[in-house]
C-alpha cells in the first residue's frame, strides 16, 4: 500500500450501507480511482465531510492506494480539503443539472487508472469556467464536443466544405444518403460548435430547439465512439431546466 498526495475531482458517491460512501475519483497522478469512504454520512467530528463529495468537486487529497492486483481493490482516503470552493455551482439549480450531467457523462468515458495531465487542466479549467460566469446555456455543449478531443475522436475537420458529417467516421463527406449522416440543418448547428472554445460561448446561438437537438446529436457520436456509453439518465432534468 502507498501513501499518495494528489489532486482529485469527485465523479461519482454511491451510498454504501447506513453510513459509508464508494466515491469514484478522476485523479491528476493516478486517474479513475475508486475509494471506501467510512462512517462520512453520520461522523460530525471526522476529518472527513460528506460535502467533499458532491459532484464534479476539486479536492486535495492523501490516499491509501492498494496495489491494482490487489484483491480488495479499494482504497481509502486519509485527508481531504476542497482546493476550489464554488462560489454557486452547488446553489444554482441551471449549474446544479448541468454538473449531474456531466458527472454522469465523465464517470462513463474516463476510464483509464493513469496520469492524464491534459485531461485534469481541462475539467479544472472547465469547471472553475462554469462556476463564474452566468451565461451558460450553451456550456455543456462546448464541454463535450471538446472533451473528444481528449478522447480521441474530435471531429476531424479537415475537409469541413464538404456537404456531411458522418457521425460514425467522425469526418465530413460528400455522402449524403447513408447512415449516420449530418446534413442541412443539423449539419450547421453541429458545424457552429467546432472551435469554439468557452470563452467565445457567447457567439454561439440556438434556442430551445436547436439545443436540444444538438445535444441529442452529441450524445449519439459519443455512443458510436465509446464501448458501452448509453443516454445518461440526468439527461432529462437537464432537458427540463433548459426548456
Amino acid at each position: 500500500m502507498a501513501l499518495i498526495t494528489t489532486k482529485a475531482i469527485v465523479l461519482s458517491a454511491i451510498k454504501y450501507g447506513d453510513t459509508s460512501l464508494i466515491v469514484s475519483c478522476f485523479t491528476l497522478e493516478e486517474g479513475i480511482t475508486s475509494y471506501m469512504i467510512r462512517g462520512v454520512l453520520t461522523s460530525r467530528k471526522g476529518a472527513l465531510k460528506k460535502a467533499y463529495f458532491q459532484p464534479l468537486t476539486q479536492l486535495q487529497i492523501v490516499a491509501n492506494h492498494r496495489q491494482k492486483n490487489s484483491k480488495n481493490a479499494l482504497n481509502s482516503i486519509k485527508e481531504a480539503q476542497v482546493i476550489y470552493a464554488y462560489q454557486d455551482i452547488y446553489t444554482s439549480i441551471v449549474k446544479q443539472s448541468i454538473v449531474l450531467f456531466l458527472s454522469e457523462i465523465l464517470s462513463k468515458v474516463i476510464r483509464e487508472e493513469q496520469k492524464n495531465d491534459v485531461l485534469y487542466q481541462y475539467l479544472e479549467t472547465a469547471l472553475i469556467w462554469l462556476d463564474t460566469h452566468d451565461k451558460i446555456a450553451n456550456f455543456h455543449l462546448v464541454f463535450l464536443l471538446n472533451l473528444s478531443k481528449f478522447l480521441g475522436f474530435y471531429p476531424d475537420v479537415s475537409q469541413s466544405n464538404k456537404p456531411a458529417f458522418n457521425l460514425e467516421e467522425g469526418r465530413f463527406t460528400e455522402a449524403q444518403y447513408e447512415k449516420l449522416i449530418l446534413t442541412g440543418s443539423e449539419l450547421m448547428l453541429f458545424k457552429k460548435l467546432l472551435g469554439i472554445n468557452f470563452d467565445a460561448i457567447n457567439t454561439l446561438s440556438y434556442d430551445k430547439k436547436e439545443r436540444k437537438s444538438i445535444l441529442g446529436i452529441i450524445i449519439r457520436y459519443f455512443e458510436l465512439h465509446v464501448a458501452g456509453f448509453k443516454e445518461p439518465k440526468s439527461l432529462v432534468i437537464l432537458e427540463t431546466v433548459f426548456s
